[in-house]
């Protein structure tokens, strides 16, 4: 690059220094005529020129007249030899010469010239012109003017012509000196120019951080295969958050306007995603974009030094969190058959006790109160309310899985669901994670009795879920910060990338069918271990959706679960239309 500079410099430069040669070739020439033709005009317009070439030119007529048979002692000491003379010295010409109307000379430098015909051609000036011209004579390479000499007393009458000549070595010797001087400023402007080429070139070094011109270029091929083929979102920021570099994965996943060259306050980032870009976090975590799911990492980039920048990469988890969602009932249903069929064994075990033993009216007995407990072991409640098959074996599995962990889950009395679901994918990720909450939070409560609170409704197509728990409520100020991106109140390291997920995504998921979760209650811990439970001074942290809604309101305090945090989910086109 530098050498491509200076060379780009020095042509430059050298074609300017032609065309001010050139341009000073005929500035110089003009010149040198001006002054000749001042020269001439002046010795043609004296009387006594006038008058002399006068006389000559009318003793031309007679026969042995005329200046060709004058001697040349008497031309020169004629007036015009005289006149000439005397111009030329004091302007410094090569020659100053005066003819009559027929060519010859009346005065020359040389006496030896004078009554000779004049060795250019005169009819120019003769024909009343004047004449500019260079050209080669006896004196050598010489610039003349040529004007045309009047009869005393008249504008029209041509009785001669006044010839003025500068030497072209004069014209080439100022030439010279006009090309030395330009050739001075110009090795000064090729030293300015190679010295401002080489700091361009050293800054170009920095900024490309010593790669040549085909290396970026094979960089810039490679990034552009590596970014639009890996399965990942891509974005990284310069120090000052403006975009540098963006993929079209991470256009879909986090911002579709996403372009290099834009703000990162114009690309509409969650808080969370634009918090990593500010300031990275140590390790990958998982945030909700809309209705996805993303696992994202944040590195600051540095070389030589340098800040760069960060980096930030994005992986869609959304698929892979809802095929967990499945497994996870999937599991819970297992567990729960493999619990039926211990105590189904052990069940098996009495009745052929009983029947061996002869105790006919004590097996009857006991057959009867086995076919009123349930397919899962105790009774669910109200699971008869519930006439959707996966609703009910998902509660079922929900009431099995709370039960091995020390808890009871029960299904409020105003449940009633008629229909069957519609999107069980989406109501089992919302449902599922408040009764996970709540399960967990009812058995790490400090309250005796761990307990989980179920209501379930519908409304045309839209199902309302109640969820309440015994446990020790949301310690959060303000309590609706637990919908935030990577705000929980349990133990972020227990999760690989951190909790604080599941509340933020339920939620997008219930908006973006114009629904809602919302925290109906918030909950606080009991009083005393040993005294009773007030919850008097205790605020409601309804939000504003709450107020069109009552399901969730006074659960926590009529039904049988109290104390705990209270959750709504309203999620409208979830339920089959009914025909």
């Amino acid at each position: 690059m530098l050498l491509l500079q200076c060379a780009v410099v020095a042509v430059t430069l050298a074609a300017a220094f032609a065309a001010f040669a050139y341009s000073n070739e005929h500035r110089l020439d003009r010149e040198y005529q001006s002054r000749a033709l001042a020269v001439a005009r002046t010795v043609a317009s004296e009387p006594s020129v006038r008058r002399a070439a006068a006389e000559f030119s009318a003793a031309d007529d007679r026969p042995g007249g005329g200046a060709a048979h004058t001697p040349r002692a008497t031309l020169a000491r004629g007036a015009a030899q005289t006149v000439a003379e005397e111009a030329r010295i004091r302007t410094g010409s090569l020659f100053v010469v005066v003819t009559d109307d027929q060519g010859i000379r009346l005065a020359h430098p040389e006496l030896s010239q004078l009554g000779r015909k004049v060795s250019t051609d005169p009819s120019g000036a003769l024909a009343g012109h004047e004449v500019l011209a260079r050209h080669r004579a006896h004196l050598g390479d010489e610039v003349v003017a040529k004007v045309p000499v009047y009869a005393p007393g008249s504008d029209t009458e041509i009785v001669g012509e006044a010839n003025a000549g500068l030497a072209a070595s004069d014209v080439r010797a100022q030439f010279v000196r006009v090309l030395l001087g330009g050739l001075g400023w110009l090795v000064v402007a090729l030293v300015l120019g190679v010295a401002a080429s080489a700091l361009l070139a050293g800054r170009w070094k920095r900024l490309t951080l010593g790669l040549e011109p085909e290396e970026l270029a094979a960089l810039v091929q490679e990034q552009e295969a590596v970014l639009h083929d890996i399965g990942e979102g891509v974005l990284a920021v310069d120090p000052d958050g403006r975009v540098t570099v963006v993929n079209d994965e991470a256009r879909r996943l986090l911002a579709p306007g996403a372009a290099p060259g834009r703000d990162l306050a114009e690309l509409g980032l969650t808080p969370r995603v634009a918090e990593a870009l500010r300031d990275p976090a140590p390790g990958p975590f998982m945030a909700a974009v809309d209705e996805r799911v993303l696992v994202i990492s944040s590195r600051a980039v540095r070389r030589d030094g340098r800040d760069l920048g960060t980096l930030l990469t994005v992986k869609d988890r959304t698929d892979v969190e809802s095929l967990t969602r499945q497994l996870d009932a999937v599991q819970a249903m297992s567990s729960a058959l493999r619990a039926q069929r211990h105590e189904f064994a052990n069940r098996l075990h009495v009745v052929s006790a009983l029947a061996r033993g002869g105790h006919l009216a004590e097996t009857a007995e006991y057959i009867d109160t086995i076919l009123g407990t349930g397919p899962l072991g105790e009774a669910l409640p109200g699971l008869d309310l519930v006439r959707d098959s996966y609703l009910r074996a998902f509660l079922s599995a929900k009431a099995a899985q709370a039960r091995e962990r020390g808890v009871t889950l029960v299904i409020g009395d105003a449940t009633w669901v008629e229909g069957t679901l519609a999107a069980p994918v989406d109501v089992t990720t919302v449902f599922g994670n408040l009764v996970d909450n709540a399960i967990e939070a009812a058995q790490h409560g400090q309250r005796a009795e761990a307990l989980v609170e179920v209501e379930l409704m519908t409304e045309d197509t839209t199902l309302v879920i109640t969820v309440a728990d015994t446990g020790d409520g949301v310690a959060l100020d303000p309590a609706r910060e637990v919908f935030s991106e990577g705000v929980s109140t349990k133990n972020h390291d227990a999760v690989v990338g951190g909790r604080g997920i599941g509340l933020p995504l339920a939620r997008e998921i219930a908006r973006t069918g114009g629904g809602d979760v919302y925290l109906a209650e918030p909950g606080a811990p009991p009083v005393s271990p040993e005294g009773p439970e007030s919850h008097e001074g205790l605020k409601s942290h309804e939000s504003p959706e709450s107020s069109e809604s009552h399901e969730g309101r006074g659960l926590a305090r009529a039904g049988a679960v109290s104390g705990g945090a209270v959750f709504v989910a309203r999620l409208h086109d979830v339920m089959e239309a009914s025909r």
